[in-house]
């Protein structure tokens, strides 16, 4: 169920709604993934018996990705109480989980709105890994305690706009590199999960066959773009 709170905060919602034919509203949560069998498997997690309907995405005008929408009032108040909130996108907050409960947290959200991939500098394999959220208060949050667990220095929060509708929304993300990338692999899946999204997964696994030389960072590149990133936070 951490896991499902943490992907809810990546790509969930709730929200309310009085019908016509009703006097009463009715209370909801959604999820939504590009990916229906992950989204299958957090259904049945859920014991839902409710349909996934496809959905079309705001980006592309087409049926390309997937939500699961529960009619619960019990399921929307608990949420309610655990820190989500409707129009959540910027509003969010930093949301407590227990310690033990934190690296599924972790990983739900990053199966929402993290990334991972692996690229190369001077013919050396690198790797990267994102978290980004609209909410400068709960990617704060995520940051301290994150890092606190890793037993690294706190990363810097950088701003980037994302335009949706006419409109910049202003995007904060947190990057992690090489060894402590590594190190956030073990926190997110060291307890065995049955439940993480397979292609990202898969990425972490190959990392491990990488074959990577002495390196030392001699005349590094800069990064493209970076100049047009903000650095908004930071904090040792």
């Amino acid at each position: 169920m951490s896991y499902v709170l943490g992907y809810i905060v990546a790509d969930g919602c709730i929200y309310s709604c009085t019908p016509k034919d009703r006097k009463k509203p009715r209370y909801f949560f959604c999820i939504t993934s590009k990916d229906l069998p992950h989204l299958t498997k957090i259904k049945n997690t859920l014991s839902a018996q409710h349909k996934i309907y496809s959905k079309r995405s705001g980006y592309t005008g087409k049926n390309d990705a997937y939500q699961l929408q529960i009619d619960n009032e019990n399921v929307y108040s608990d949420l309610i109480g655990l820190g989500i909130c409707p129009r959540k996108t910027a509003r969010i907050g930093s949301i407590d989980v227990p310690h033990k409960f934190l690296p599924d947290f972790v990983r739900g959200f990053f199966d929402g709105d993290g990334s991972v991939y692996i690229y190369t500098v001077n013919g050396t394999s690198q790797i990267k890994a994102s978290f980004i959220s609209a909410s400068l208060l709960f990617i704060t949050g995520l940051n301290n305690r994150l890092c606190e667990n890793l037993n690294i220095p706190t990363k810097t929060i950088h701003q980037s706009n994302d335009k949706r509708n006419g409109r910049h929304m202003p995007l904060f993300y947190i990057d992690f590199y090489i060894n402590d990338c590594e190190k956030l692999y073990q926190f997110m899946y060291g307890n065995n999960p049955e439940l993480y999204l397979e292609r990202k997964y898969q990425i972490f696994k190959k990392w491990e066959s990488v074959k990577r030389r002495h390196y030392k960072k001699v005349n590094y590149p800069s990064k493209v773009g970076w100049h047009l990133n903000q650095k908004i936070y930071s904090k040792v």
